[in-house]
């Protein structure tokens, strides 16, 4: 005898259903239906697995996110790191930096270039090469706007046989080594340069203090074009001094005139070949200073 739900469908246990009423087959005996039990266990544990399944799908997810958002940080924080104007601190708050006063250094400078003076005052360092066509070159000399044209050249070592008075006695005693001597003419007026050498520049500086050039003269030299002259007629005489040289004009006219203050001619021409004869002694100190400070 079989019993049957009564005005309606028979009710279905649903195991997801709370308070839904199990199955059981219509016998008598009221055992359970294991079938249908076995199904429904199935049926559990086939969605606990998919809630699992997708429970492990979100959660790798959920990582995935988590290490793209440290990335993007740790980008952000690299790029601030290389932007010097993002996050660092002033000069004066950066550990270790020291606000106190700079460095300061020696000033520095090139040394001092050398005098060529100090090359023409002694014997030692003045060894560059000496004679009368060395020191007065060439057939002529412009001075001024003036040419002069050369005559003869003399170069001894007997410093009183070229002069007189009481200049042979004066170079004698202060050691002259060398005299050298030149001609120059230019419209009737002669002139003759005498340079005398020294191993010091106090021998000559003493001598051009002790000449009375009035008496203490150097002979004029003729030759090459010029004839005789200040033999026994006035002239001018001067006498400089300039490092270990002693120099010396005697100026006169060709015809045998008196020279007097009046003649202006004689007296720039006077001035000319001493300015020369300085300016030539000058090069021999520059030539050899260049070479000095290029070694």
């Amino acid at each position: 005898m079989s019993f049957g739900q009564q005005g309606g469908p028979q009710s279905q246990w649903d195991p997801w259903t709370p308070h839904s009423q199990q199955p059981w087959n219509g016998g008598t005996d009221e055992t359970p239906d294991w079938a249908a039990l076995a199904e429904a266990s199935e049926t559990r544990n086939k969605r606990r697995r998919l809630l699992f399944i997708g429970g492990g799908a979100l959660a790798t997810v959920a990582i995935g996110a988590a290490v793209a958002v440290a990335v993007v940080s740790a980008n952000d924080s690299n790029s601030a790191s290389n932007n010097p104007a993002s996050g660092v601190p002033a000069t004066g708050d950066v550990p270790g930096e020291t606000t106190g006063p700079a460095p300061s250094f020696e000033p520095t400078s090139a040394p001092p270039p050398l005098d060529p003076k100090d090359f023409i005052s002694s014997k030692a360092k003045d060894t560059a090469p000496l004679g009368a066509q060395i020191l007065f070159p060439g057939t002529q000399l412009t001075a001024a706007g003036t040419v002069y044209k050369k005559g003869a050249t003399d170069d001894t070592k007997s410093c009183s046989a070229v002069t007189k008075g009481g200049l042979p006695k004066i170079l004698t005693a202060n050691d002259c080594t060398r005299f050298m001597r030149v001609s120059y003419v230019k419209d009737g007026i002669a002139a003759t340069v005498g340079v005398a050498v020294f191993d010091t520049a106090a021998q000559a500086t003493k001598v051009a203090g002790q000449v009375n050039t009035k008496t203490d003269i150097v002979r004029s030299l003729s030759g090459k074009g010029i004839k005789d002259f200040c033999t026994s007629s006035v002239c001018l005489s001067t006498v400089n001094a300039y490092g270990r040289y002693a120099y010396f004009t005697v100026n006169g006219f060709t015809d045998g005139t008196d020279v007097t203050k009046k003649d202006t001619s004689v007296f720039q021409v006077s001035d000319n070949l001493k300015a020369f004869t300085r300016d030539q002694i000058h090069k021999r100190g520059e030539v050899q200073a260049s070479a000095a400070a290029n070694e």
